[in-house]
């Protein structure tokens, strides 16, 4: 009997031994905290150039897209036909509890600013323009040193000393985009003329082709566009007429790859995407602006130059470096491009 009762006590023990022993992954609370992590929700909302405007909108969903491969987010777009969109879109996507709501371009400005105040525990980030409230995050782009280059090689390019600039609309912001293209244009070539036309729009292809087209009747032989959608109908009219022109945002080459010289680039897929992981990572500042330049390569020139001369490639590579120097400092204001260069050779800002 004794022996039965020490076996019995020997078991239970040897139970109680196994249950305070088990593995501390089996407790929930030590569980990683990521395992049951909500994935980080970004929304973007279009400008009315639209989701496939194969320049800045299309740029930054191609960044959000790789934050959803790269980093888990979850991600979604609501595109605006109209600039009566702008508030409703925005609405619906706070009513879905986006942590972070983008806005693509400056025309939305005005409708963010109102909007987010409304929703003070909201972020929202605007790209091409400053902030417009304690939580936004205003990402901008020195566009003026891209198109500084793009007017370098327009330049040397032309076989007319004629060129032409189609621009979406006028505004502080875009007019970077003209004052750093007739910078390179005049630094490079000053017996070249410009000629210039306001579509007034970023979604107008028909009046883009149009202009250029006559920009081409009336002698000029490359036409850099910065103009959205718009843009798509200048690449058309390069393509149907034979002659040159210029893409903007992304690498436009493949739209025609015998008429686009080249493109101004304006990286904001890596911008969109440094937002998300650093929302991801719990470190954006609502209330503050972000500025990308060529230092970081968020603006350039495209890779793609089959089109290019040598003695182009080398004008372009020599303008590079002397931006990246500090050597060539390009205007982004009216103030600082009418002390350079006149008051009356941009008059886009007039």
């Amino acid at each position: 009997m004794k022996k039965i009762a020490a076996l019995m006590l020997a078991l239970v023990l040897a139970i109680a031994a196994i249950g305070c022993s088990a593995p501390a992954d089996q407790n929930q609370d030590n569980t990683p905290a990521n395992d049951n992590k909500e994935p980080y929700r970004v929304a973007m909302v279009t400008d009315t150039g639209g989701i496939n405007d194969q320049s800045f909108n299309a740029s930054a969903w191609a960044g959000l897209q790789r934050a959803q491969e790269e980093l888990g987010c979850e991600v979604k777009y609501f595109e605006s036909k109209t600039d009566a969109d702008y508030a409703p879109n925005l609405e619906t996507a706070v009513d879905e509890g986006y942590d972070l709501i983008l806005c693509i371009g400056f025309l939305m400005a005005d409708t963010l600013k109102e909007v987010a105040a409304n929703y003070p525990d909201q972020t929202f980030a605007i790209v091409d323009n400053s902030s417009v409230g304690d939580n936004v995050i205003g990402v901008n782009f020195a566009t003026e040193q891209c198109s500084y280059l793009v007017g370098v090689a327009a330049a040397t390019m032309t076989q007319t000393n004629n060129v032409g600039f189609v621009i979406g609309m006028v505004s502080p912001v875009m007019n970077t985009f003209g004052y750093g293209f007739y910078a390179g244009v005049r630094d490079t070539n000053p017996d070249c003329q410009i000629q210039c036309y306001n579509a007034n729009s970023f979604g107008d292809a028909a009046g883009g082709k149009a202009a250029t087209i006559n920009m081409y009747t009336n002698g000029a032989d490359v036409v850099y566009h910065a103009a959205g959608a718009t843009g798509l109908g200048v690449i058309e009219a390069g393509k149907e007429q034979g002659k040159l022109v210029i893409g903007v945002d992304q690498d436009q080459s493949s739209l025609a790859p015998e008429a686009v010289l080249t493109s101004a680039v304006k990286r904001v897929d890596n911008g969109v995407f440094a937002l998300c992981k650093d929302g991801v990572e719990g470190t954006l500042k609502p209330g503050s602006d972000v500025n990308y330049d060529i230092t970081s390569g968020a603006v350039d020139v495209a890779p793609t130059d089959t089109l290019m001369s040598d003695e182009c490639k080398a004008a372009v590579a020599a303008a590079k470096e002397k931006i990246l120097s500090g050597e060539i400092k390009v205007p982004a204001t009216t103030e600082a491009f009418d002390a350079a260069y006149g008051s009356d050779y941009y008059t886009l800002d007039d």
